[in-house]
């Protein structure tokens, strides 16, 4: 393998990155900060895709991304209304959510399970040609994938230090102590998973719009590799301050989308990447537990080896 083709492995693995990163976001917001596990993930990054790439197609690519957030807002309203209002546990609201909206997106996207944006003029195309003859013309989607990344980043960053992003912070913490300091608990988890799902639904239009199609499982294991990044971000950035929390939940969704990309490279057979998601799960999770029984672990061997 030669330089640039390394580079060109480099270079996929931070656009796929930093497209996931805003699903990564959008869970850490969720699952950290408000301690709600949303397993409507998938539905809402295909609702996004479809919603996105229906408006681009009608001629409004840039119209397109906060069409696709705004329907990420109601996705995530409809998950909060249920836990809330309905005394649903968090984690069936969250697949009745994601199972209703199979059939919303095959509405969206005009009973069809496909959409083909070839001929079509999106986010990325545009930029594309401002860009037409410049020494970044090769980079555009990197481009648009990381200044959607930093808007994002930073407003969830100025946003948990504003008071409602404190309170939700505390209602992930402590609920019952947010209800004694008379702070709406039900206010704070529903404009908490408003805002997450925006993000993946974001997500998912600039995806649907990078790769110039949707079909209706584009969104299919969104929430294991989301998990997988926050773990693997965590595993560097867990207790440092929230701006470097922040940038380790983007470094997580590169690393993954990393390791991806080389088994892929590989030519891994696409029926196996789904197991290698789950080992990279398996080993973000397991990995700070198995490196605290590391010492204990050679201590027994020792004693072991000792006493023979």
């Amino acid at each position: 393998m030669d330089i640039s083709s390394i580079l060109t492995l480099l270079q996929t693995a931070l656009e796929l990155g930093l497209i996931s990163s805003l699903t990564v976001l959008a869970l850490f917001l969720s699952y950290s900060m408000l301690n709600v596990c949303d397993l409507s993930t998938d539905g809402c990054f295909t609702l996004g895709a479809a919603v996105g790439a229906t408006v681009a197609i009608s001629g409004h690519p840039y119209l397109a991304i906060p069409a696709a957030m705004g329907a990420g807002i109601l996705s995530g309203f409809v998950t909060a209304f249920l836990q809330t209002k309905m005394g649903i546990d968090s984690l069936l609201a969250g697949i009745i959510v994601n199972t209703g909206l199979y059939s919303v997106n095959i509405a969206v996207m005009g009973k069809s399970s496909i959409l083909n944006m070839n001929t079509t003029e999106t986010v990325f195309t545009k930029i594309k040609g401002l860009l037409s003859g410049t020494p970044l013309e090769g980079t555009y989607k990197l481009i648009v994938a990381g200044v959607a990344v930093l808007l994002v980043a930073l407003f969830l960053g100025l946003f948990l230090r504003t008071r409602l992003g404190l309170a939700i912070r505390a209602t992930g913490n402590n609920p019952d102590m947010v209800r004694s300091s008379s702070i709406n608990t039900v206010f704070t988890t529903i404009i908490g998973l408003c805002i997450a799902n925006s993000f993946t639904a974001l997500s998912g239009c600039l995806l649907a719009q990078s790769q110039k199609s949707v079909n209706i499982v584009i969104g299919s294991g969104m929430v294991t590799i989301a998990l997988a990044s926050l773990l693997i971000g965590n595993a560097f950035f867990g207790k440092k301050k929230m701006p470097l929390r922040i940038f380790g939940m983007v470094l997580g969704a590169f690393l993954f989308r990393f390791v991806y990309t080389v088994a892929l490279r590989f030519d891994m057979p696409a029926f196996m990447l789904k197991l290698v998601s789950s080992v990279i799960v398996i080993a973000a999770i397991s990995g700070p537990y198995l490196k605290k029984q590391f010492p204990l672990i050679i201590r027994r061997l020792r004693g072991q080896r000792e006493r023979g």
